[in-house]
């Protein structure tokens, strides 16, 4: 029965991870809209279990019932991703006419199967037809190997399956595995005996409904560490979606272990109460003392296991994950461990032997209620209000004061246990007086090299905006989730200011509207001010904690407070899902496309989406990163440009960074046209600060055309939603983007230009020359080659002295 409630619980995760990443593609990233989709997860859940446990009661053959819930999770499984795929319009729909009633059906479809998942375990343990003085210890078992197979879930959904299947694929292996824990169900049915049917289901006592609630007050302070640790931990993570399954991976393993070891002896334990308040106030304290102890040690231990891993194994993404992993481990396994101790502490004080489906079901829902309030209160009322470490510490107090309820309701004589949970009580109220509230805050600084200037912990992200320097050199850089995003420095100034003027000014008619995805540093979305032809400037984005650390950015024209811009807060595409505005230029300033849920925003969907929101002769502009991702996957990212846009161009606009420019009709590069543009005074002003003083230095970024983009993209497999393989791409080889540069230049061919003399001409091929020497010498600088890069570098800049660009590089700093 292990192996089947394994199975089961593989199953269950592959749809939760398969489903919340539809979601964010239905209502957006927003952390309220995916917070509602997975609080319709585990609502499925709480009344599958408490409404199914009952039924497991009443049934001869209750492995003959697990049997039909597994199959029915099975068909439902696959028809809940079926549906997500294609929910994104109907959704938007709805709610532009019904607000929020069209979350109703949506919610409905989520929540079908997992009513039927919160139905398994209370059955199987009925099945078990345990004894009185047996609940704690079997029940235990089987949700130790229902939380081993969650844990195979989240890993597998991450590393093989979503990656090798895509989204429909995955979905279809989840139901695989309930059709063989269903089949072997079947199996075990002829050998076992009619379980006793139980015409009426009496009362639970007084005891028992107290385990219940105080439990269910345990899940909600569980899971509200888990939305602490989910913000906490990425500084000493990554983005990338298997960081988050490595993090996840081990606070299950921390429940597997805590409940497998517990059981073994919960049953002989002569006060239940006492070691329940016991594990769940040591699990608030040491969760808070994880926090209170954090600095740069973790950092060290982390670089030395890695450097371990990639010795022993030779494979740098092995070394990551070992990585994440120490993190984890430092983070969440200690007071999961003891979360997951009480699990089988409290089906000793909660389960009748002779209601087992009822009560194990009950105590299931009700800690999964608990977790869904905690969830909530949490990521949307305490950590905005308090941050996170005070959040923490407020957690674990609360947790000293169940344990405290919890043991009084034991032993009277217990004396020592009562005093023990005082005492963690005490320490945790000492430790929160003595944690610094800014602890993550200053580590994250110390950890980046630079002066905190900003920090804000917010509805599901942090964002902080750090001083650093380079030579003598000073810049910010924006930080979300403790993760670089962009910054103001010189390269960043150039390559996200082409971003908005580029296709501006290329445009084959008169640009009058510009929609930027993604606020960030807001230099991109104000690069569209001093561009005067544009009425309609509109910016959407995510966090508002991003608009509010907008002013700080140099170079950025006031994007942050300039009532020019129309700054919308919602998701790039719920933007275009919710309106029909179109737009002549949309660009994107988003993070790297490997981060995860920013596929949504590089798959051939998307760009199909954005495309139906273009007007005639509409530009699209996409940033494409060259240092985030390998050779390969940068080919995937071309192929899905190409294939909803006919007519692309590939432009360099800054060492690292390259752009790629898509339309429905060819664009001609009419020199007199782009001259007239460039020669207003807010636009030449713009591009002069970053090096780029004439039409033919802008010009000069063109790298190729559609037939140069063909032969890179190759063979290559599109980025779309139901393969989003970018963002389970391996992770980059060293030295990868010394490659990747040079195979994108040799595509180099001529623009094609309209109305270009001869002057122009050979001014183009100066600036291109020039521009290509400096490349040469940033790749010399890449592959330690300084002599050569020193060499490269002075010839440059006796042939431009006065260009900013190359003049950031050549003082000796370098992003």
């Amino acid at each position: 029965m292990a192996l089947l409630l394994f199975l089961s619980g593989a199953a269950a995760l592959v749809y939760q991870v398969l489903w919340i990443k539809q979601l964010s593609l239905v209502v957006g990233v927003d952390v309220h809209a995916v917070a509602a989709g997975v609080s319709a997860f585990f609502a499925g859940l709480a009344l599958g279990g408490f409404v199914l446990g009952r039924w497991a009661d009443r049934v001869a053959r209750p492995l003959f019932f697990y049997a039909v819930l597994e199959a029915g999770v099975a068909v439902l499984g696959v028809a809940t991703t079926l549906g997500l795929a294609h929910a994104a319009p109907l959704f938007a729909t709805l709610e532009a006419h019904g607000g929020l009633l069209a979350w109703v059906p949506l919610l409905a479809l989520v929540g079908v199967a997992p009513f039927l998942m919160g139905g398994t375990l209370p059955v199987l343990v009925r099945a078990l037809r345990l004894q009185a003085g047996q609940v704690g210890g079997g029940g235990g078992r089987l949700y130790a190997a229902n939380t081993a197979g969650a844990i195979a879930g989240a890993l597998l959904a991450s590393f093989l399956l979503i990656p090798a299947l895509g989204v429909r694929g995955s979905a279809y292996a989840a139901a695989a595995a309930n059709l063989v824990a269903a089949v072997g169900a079947l199996a075990l049915v002829r050998r076992a005996p009619p379980a006793v049917r139980i015409a009426a289901l009496a009362r639970p006592a007084s005891d028992a409904r107290a385990a219940i609630i105080l439990y269910a007050l345990a899940g909600g302070i569980a899971l509200g560490y888990e939305v602490v640790w989910s913000q906490a931990i990425v500084q000493f993570v990554s983005t990338r979606s298997f960081a988050f399954s490595v993090v996840l991976a081990t606070y299950l393993t921390g429940l597997v272990a805590g409940a497998a070891l517990f059981a073994r002896w919960v049953d002989r334990v002569r006060d239940p109460w006492a070691a329940f308040g016991l594990l769940i106030a040591a699990a608030g304290l040491v969760a808070l003392l994880e926090i209170a102890v954090l600095g740069r040690w973790v950092i060290i231990l982390q670089t030395a296991v890695e450097s371990a891993i990639l010795a022993w194994t030779d494979s740098a993404f092995a070394g990551m994950c070992a990585r994440f992993a120490v993190a984890a481990a430092c983070f969440v396994f200690l007071p999961t461990l003891l979360l997951g101790a009480a699990f089988p502490a409290v089906l000793r004080l909660a389960v009748d032997p002779r209601h087992v489906g009822r009560d194990v079901g009950a105590v299931v829902a009700f800690n999964t209620i608990g977790g869904i309030v905690g969830t909530v209160l949490t990521g949307f009322v305490l950590v905005p209000q308090l941050g996170l470490v005070r959040t923490l510490a407020a957690l674990a107090i609360a947790a000293a004061a169940l344990g405290i309820v919890a043991v009084m309701r034991g032993q009277a004589s217990n004396a020592r246990a009562g005093w023990a949970v005082v005492g963690l009580g005490i320490a945790a109220v000492i430790a929160a007086v003595v944690t610094p509230s800014d602890r993550l805050a200053s580590l994250l600084a110390g950890s980046r090299g630079g002066r905190l200037v900003s920090y804000e912990e917010g509805r599901g992200a942090t964002v902080a905006v750090i001083e650093q320097s380079l030579g003598r050199t000073r810049f910010q850089r924006l930080y979300i989730q403790g993760v670089s995003n962009s910054g103001d420095a010189m390269p960043s100034l150039r390559y996200m200011r082409l971003q908005a003027l580029l296709p501006l000014i290329i445009h084959g008619g008169e640009p009058r509207s510009a929609l930027v995805i993604g606020l960030g540093t807001g230099i991109t979305a104000g690069a569209l001010l001093p561009y005067p032809g544009l009425e309609r400037r509109v910016v959407a984005e995510l966090l508002p904690a991003v608009r509010r650390s907008a002013p700080i950015f140099r170079g950025n024209f006031g994007a942050g407070s300039d009532p020019r811009l129309d700054i919308r807060l919602r998701d790039g595409r719920r933007e275009l899902l919710r309106s029909a505005d179109t737009y002549d230029l949309i660009t994107l300033e988003p993070p790297p496309p490997s981060a995860a849920g920013v596929v949504n925003l590089y798959s051939s969907d998307f760009y199909r989406l954005a495309a139906a929101r273009l007007g005639q002769g509409g530009l699209m502009a996409q940033w494409l990163p060259l240092a985030t991702q390998n050779d390969e996957d940068s080919r995937s990212l071309v192929r899905s440009f190409l294939d909803v846009f006919p007519h692309a161009s590939l432009w360099t606009t800054e060492f690292h960074e390259m752009l790629l420019i898509g339309s429905q009709e060819p664009v001609v590069l009419d020199v007199p046209r782009i001259a007239q543009r460039f020669a207003q005074p807010g636009v030449a002003a713009a591009l002069r600060e970053v090096g780029v003083a004439s039409p033919a230095a802008l010009l000069a970024t063109w790298v190729t055309g559609r037939g140069g983009l063909e032969r890179y993209a190759g063979d290559a497999s599109p980025v779309t939603d139901d393969q989003p393989r970018i963002e389970y791409a391996p992770w980059v080889r060293q030295q990868e983007f010394a490659r990747v540069l040079p195979r994108l230049l040799d595509l180099r061919s001529d623009p094609p230009l309209r109305g270009a003399d001869e002057a122009f001409v050979a001014a183009l091929a100066r600036e291109r020359d020039r521009l290509l020497a400096f490349y040469g010498a940033g790749l010399h600088a890449y592959k330690g080659e300084r002599a050569l890069w020193a060499s490269q570098i002075q010839q440059v800049m006796k042939e431009d002295s006065l260009n900013p660009y190359y003049s950031w590089f050549s003082g000796g700093a370098r992003q």
